[in-house]
């Protein structure tokens, strides 16, 4: 847990895969403490504590509610799926969070129109491409298609977009984004892909002219897997709150993120399950004075 970053990623990824999973290590602690009592060894309770407290100093403060005070913005993030039968129903549970800006993803040409309905009377503002989009309660301007498609993906394949939004607090360069999905194989952890398009991103958020910078995406790993360092380096830290939000039906994992460079995500949070296999994020988000 202390040095996963030392984990060698040469071989099947696996200091990658090793990442997206880092706070579930913390589980072995209860199970070798069941074992030593067992056993009646002091010495193996003693050494269990060095694994304890590691896992409580980097998680350890997700488990409490937090209080990163004040914020100026709610963004929420979700991944609504290509299969999601009820978008009006997930549309309306999204704005009952009272979000400024709402990001989704898997958006196909069908379904499409249900959500520009269900948002337009909240959210007057909104811009798509190809399968992501923005809708936002403050105009939008500059609206572009954000490149991130790795060189092995077929043409048709647009997963990003760039947009300013204005805000009372002034311009704020938002991008939305859904990296590649990976796959657990006989090789390994595949990635290749996934980190291809997070290079793109990261490249994209680097070269951004705008101080103030909010990501929301399906990133499709945790921000501690180092194949997500190109955008990850650029971005302020999210709130520690753990906020799983994959698989729905038992989520183990955060990758839907909300990013920030030059403001505080204050909080991090999930919303109730819409007909998704993904739970929305809501975030609060504190802009730089």
């Amino acid at each position: 847990m202390a040095f996963h970053s030392a984990v060698p990623n040469a071989v099947g990824h696996l200091g990658s895969l090793l990442e997206a999973f880092l706070p579930w290590i913390g589980l072995a602690v209860p199970v070798l403490l069941v074992l030593a009592l067992l056993r009646r060894s002091a010495t193996a309770l003693v050494s269990l504590l060095l694994p304890a407290v590691v896992w409580a100093s980097l998680f350890g403060g997700s488990l409490f509610p937090q209080d990163g005070g004040a914020h100026d913005i709610t963004a929420v993030q979700h991944n609504v799926s290509d299969e999601n039968t009820d978008p009006v129903g997930t549309a309306e549970a999204l704005i009952k969070a009272a979000p400024e800006l709402i990001a989704l993803e898997e958006l196909t040409p069908s379904v499409l129109p249900l959500y520009e309905t269900a948002l337009a009377a909240d959210y007057p503002h909104h811009a798509v491409e190809g399968t992501v989009g923005l809708w936002s309660a403050y105009p939008l301007s500059d609206v572009r298609l954000l490149d991130i498609k790795p060189k092995g993906i077929a043409e048709g394949w647009s997963r990003g977009l760039r947009a300013e939004a204005r805000t009372p607090r002034g311009e704020i360069a938002v991008y939305v984004a859904h990296l590649p999905s990976v796959r657990v194989r006989p090789s390994g952890f595949d990635t290749d892909w996934r980190d291809e398009s997070a290079a793109l991103l990261g490249t994209a958020i680097a070269a951004e002219e705008r101080d103030r910078v909010i990501l929301l995406g399906d990133l499709n790993s945790t921000a501690d897997d180092r194949g997500l360092a190109p955008v990850t380096s650029h971005m302020t830290s999210q709130a520690r709150d753990l906020a799983f939000s994959w698989p729905v039906s038992f989520p183990v994992s955060r990758i839907d993120h909300v990013l920030t460079r030059s403001a505080v995500v204050t909080d991090m949070r999930t919303l109730p399950a819409t007909g998704s296999d993904h739970l929305p994020v809501a975030a609060g988000i504190r802009l730089a004075r």
